[in-house]
Parts: structure tokens; C-alpha cells; sequence
């Protein structure tokens, strides 16, 4: 079965640079996504550029462009954040099936999350997007809830016979408590509500969006943000509690230090910390579909070959009971 990007031939990238007059003297190099596709270009004139290629059908052309000016945004108020470049008046383009963008190339590495003067700068940084997040909602991207990450992924798995028959009715049955409980949370059935406020954010801040940089003149030292491919409107706990790691105790360190030092730039709701384990939980649900709707493009095999078997969703089956049992709990002190 064809995939997205079948025909997204390292000719057709050079094809599509050529054609907003960026000229790639034939070297290119894939770079770690799944999603979409992006590639480091050398360029015959210049320093290489990052280009994007997105894939077909998962946002609408007036989605990224909000994305874009999000970027543009944050970056117009000195937060550092790698956006798009502005080319023959856009930054979107196309060429033949796709969408692409293409970007300044900046370097830096994953920071170090166990050194609280790292998780304090990065709490600060977050507070900086945040801030500007909360100066005006998005217009067309979507709201994180609990319809859109945790029911409608389990009605298109089970319509799509994903699961396997003897794990089938455990799982639903887990994804449906899940479901209920979350639900008790109105910030995450119906964003905005419960005395909580959402904002524009990231949407997907792990360690893997966050890049550190000893030294730059372009971006400063300190970490700067990638890929705003996942922003939607929530609540801003979500760009917090993926940088969390370890047991409770670790995980409760991690988390004080974050507010810490978000709480310098701007107020955190402690409120929203009871909103962690919900999130985890949907994100759990999320993810499982995510990876069966891509199947199809063989970059998913390749990378995520334990998906898909009775024992995985055993696995889900299990981590489902055991976020049960931690949306229990008393939220994280900090």
C-alpha cells in the first residue's frame, strides 16, 4: 500500500528548493522525524538550511500557518525558538503533493534534565512561550481534550480492528474507565473551563524539543525550542510534565524546580498539577493510535517493530490500571 511520502524522492526536495530558489548542491541529509519528513540541505550559496516536508492531510494549509505565526510570534518577543523562514513573502509552500517549509539550520543537544539549574532556566524559558501564548487563542488549531486524544482515537482503533481479539475487551473496558475519569476533570472535557485557563503551548515539550546551546550568536547559550508541529490550546501543566522522569519523589523535585522557575517570568495555577496524570493517560491513548495510523509508512516498522502485538496491548492493558490508580493519588507536591 502506497504511504504519504512514497514519491518524496531526495530529487523532488532539491526540485522543491530549487523552485523558491534555494539551490541544494546535491547533499542532503534525513533527519529524525516521523511525522513529517525533514532534511539538513547544503546549499550552493549559504549555510545549509533545514527544510520540512509535511505530511499529506494531517493539518490544513491555514494549521501551519498558524503554527508559523506562532513562531514568528514568540520569536518577535526574543523568546528563542527556531521558526520558519519568510521566502518570496511565505513561509509555507508547495510542490507538487506537499507542503514544505525550510528553516535556518541551529545546532545543540538534549538538555540536562538532572541538573536543577538546567530544569529552573528551562522553566523560565517555558513561562516566556506561555506568556506570549496567552496574549491571543489559536483560531483553527484544536484544543487538547479528552474527545480528540482518548475517544475518537478508541473509536477509529476499534473500527479499524486494531486490537487484537484476546486483548480486545480488557482494553476497551481500561480505555473506557479512563475515559470517565478524565471526564471529571472540565478543563479536559470541555478547555477553559473548571476555573482553569488554556492557552496557545507547545503541545509536545519533551527532551527532544528543547535544544541546548553552549554558544550562539544566532539563538544565545541556553536551550531553544524546535517543532511546534503539536500546538494546540490546553492547559500550560502540558508543556511541563513530559520533562518529568524517575519515581514520585524524582518526578516531584523535577516538577518543583520547573515552577520554580517558570514562577519568575509568570504565575503558575497549582491547580493544574492535578491535571498530570489525566494528561499522561491521554497522551497513553493517543499514542497507541498515532502509531497504528501509520503503519503504512514504512518508517514505523522500521522504528516501532514491538507494535501491534497481543503482548503490547497486554502492556497497555496494564499501564491503563496503573493510571487508574495514579489519577487516585494526591497530585505532586512541590
Amino acid at each position: 500500500m502506497s504511504h504519504a511520502f512514497a514519491s518524496l524522492t531526495p530529487d523532488l526536495v532539491l526540485d522543491a528548493l530549487q523552485s523558491v530558489d534555494l539551490r541544494g548542491d546535491g547533499r542532503l541529509t534525513a533527519l529524525s522525524s516521523y511525522e513529517n519528513r525533514v532534511y539538513q540541505v547544503y546549499l550552493e550559496d549559504g549555510e545549509p538550511v533545514i527544510a520540512k516536508f509535511y505530511r499529506p492531510q494531517r493539518w490544513t494549509e491555514a494549521q501551519i500557518l498558524e503554527e508559523h505565526q506562532f513562531a514568528a510570534e514568540l520569536m518577535d518577543y526574543e523568546v528563542p525558538m527556531i521558526g520558519p523562514l519568510s521566502i518570496q513573502g511565505s513561509t509555507l509552500h508547495q510542490f507538487g503533493d506537499f507542503c514544505f517549509s525550510v528553516s535556518p539550520r541551529r545546532g545543540g543537544r538534549p538538555p540536562e534534565l538532572d541538573d536543577a539549574e538546567v530544569l529552573e532556566w528551562i522553566g523560565r524559558l517555558l513561562a516566556r512561550l506561555h506568556r506570549v501564548g496567552a496574549r491571543q487563542p489559536f483560531a483553527v488549531r484544536p484544543a487538547l481534550n479528552v474527545q480528540t486524544f482518548a475517544i475518537e482515537p478508541m473509536e477509529w482503533l476499534l473500527a479499524h480492528d486494531q486490537i487484537p481479539l484476546d486483548v480486545q475487551s480488557a482494553w476497551t473496558r481500561g480505555v473506557t474507565r479512563a475515559i470517565d475519569a478524565i471526564s471529571a476533570y472540565p478543563t479536559l472535557q470541555n478547555p477553559g473551563s473548571g476555573g482553569i485557563g488554556i492557552l496557545r503551548l507547545h503541545g509536545d515539550c519533551h527532551p527532544g524539543n528543547i535544544l541546548w546551546t553552549p554558544s550562539d550568536a544566532a539563538v544565545g547559550a541556553g536551550p531553544h525550542f524546535v517543532d511546534l508541529d503539536d500546538a494546540r490550546m490546553g492547559p500550560a501543566v502540558q508543556d511541563l510534565w513530559m520533562l518529568l522522569s524517575g519515581d514520585r519523589q524524582q518526578r516531584s523535585r523535577q516538577l518543583g524546580i520547573l515552577v520554580d522557575g517558570y514562577e519568575q517570568v509568570r504565575p503558575f495555577d497549582h491547580a493544574e498539577l492535578a491535571l498530570i496524570e489525566p494528561l499522561r493517560t491521554l497522551r497513553l491513548v493517543h499514542y497507541s493510535a498515532w502509531l497504528a495510523r501509520r503503519w503504512a509508512d514504512p518508517t514505523f516498522p522500521a522504528n516501532f517493530p514491538w507494535f501491534g502485538s497481543s503482548d503490547y496491548w497486554q502492556g497497555q492493558v496494564q499501564m491503563l490500571e496503573e493510571q487508574l490508580e495514579a489519577m487516585q493519588e494526591a497530585p505532586l507536591l512541590i
